[in-house]
């Protein structure tokens, strides 16, 4: 099964987080091994999509629900993948860059009136009043992983494994201790460096996890980038240490050691976003 080279953040929500016929659904749905895990799921999603994309393009279809499955002690939690916003997003992608005749050939502005309606009505916060279910429980990043995402981990968290034929490497956490991470790292940074890209993508950031439920769990998975990366890399990389360097720095007024973090761990991400230009 080919590798996306992407990354992943996710939240797993525990089933209490959804109204009673979400929950009945989601355990059912465990219960008869339905779910794929995050190795095989990124393929069936991109697959999902673009069968979705080529059929008829006269309006959004209706898609199965299908989720992420996590057991963390006790508790059974899932992340839904929003399969039909993942349609959406892609139609409007499509039409970017793209002069408005040939726009209107691929995706009409029927089926685009429909792609922004869905896209807007989540982003506006509607679904979660509605139902109760935040958003989105699923970030990617394509050729890399984005800095920010390593305030809400920590280096002692990491699970890796190099073996047998499916290399893994991802940050598991509950969402108590990421937010905790996410707000330290926002105050330091809003002191340090004022209303800088980097300030204002880990408030995003910040807010989009308050959005869950306070005992669901974040993880940072590497996905298809272990496919682009040694396995001595791999075990030596410290990502969400350099990170908390840098941010531990500033705090205390190092701007020196704060700038020596953020160069090292943006010239480790910086070789693995060139590896693009040579697909």
């Amino acid at each position: 099964m080919p590798s996306l080279f992407a990354s992943y953040l996710r939240v797993y929500e525990p089933l209490t987080a959804f109204d009673r016929e979400r929950q009945i659904f989601w355990r059912r749905y465990a219960r008869e091994g339905r779910a794929l895990g995050p190795v095989e799921g990124p393929v069936r999603q991109r697959t999902a999509v673009l069968e979705a994309l080529g059929a008829g393009w006269t309006r959004l279809p209706d898609l199965p629900d299908e989720a992420y499955v996590m057991e963390w002690g006790d508790t059974l939690l899932v992340c839904p993948w929003n399969l039909r916003l993942r349609v959406a997003e892609a139609a409007l992608n499509a039409r970017d860059g793209v002069p408005s005749v040939l726009a209107d050939a691929f995706v009409p502005p029927v089926l685009a009136g429909q792609a922004k309606a869905v896209v807007d009505d989540w982003r506006s916060g509607a679904k979660v009043l509605e139902h109760g279910v935040p958003r989105v429980h699923e970030q990617v990043a394509t050729w890399g992983v984005p800095l920010r995402w390593f305030v809400f981990v920590d280096l002692d968290e990491r699970e890796i494994n190099l073996s047998g034929g499916r290399r893994t490497l991802r940050y598991r956490t509950e969402i108590s201790k990421a937010r905790r991470r996410a707000h330290r790292g926002v105050s330091v940074l809003r002191k340090s460096l004022g209303d800088a890209p980097i300030t204002e993508a880990v408030e995003e950031g910040t807010r989009w996890l308050e959005e869950f439920h306070p005992r669901s769990i974040v993880e940072l998975d590497y996905g298809g980038l272990t496919g682009l990366l040694k396995d001595d890399d791999l075990q030596a990389d410290d990502s969400p240490g350099l990170v908390a360097a840098g941010l531990s720095a500033l705090s205390r007024g190092d701007a020196d050691a704060a700038t020596e973090a953020y160069e090292k761990i943006v010239d480790r991400w910086r070789a693995v976003q060139l590896l693009e230009r040579c697909n």
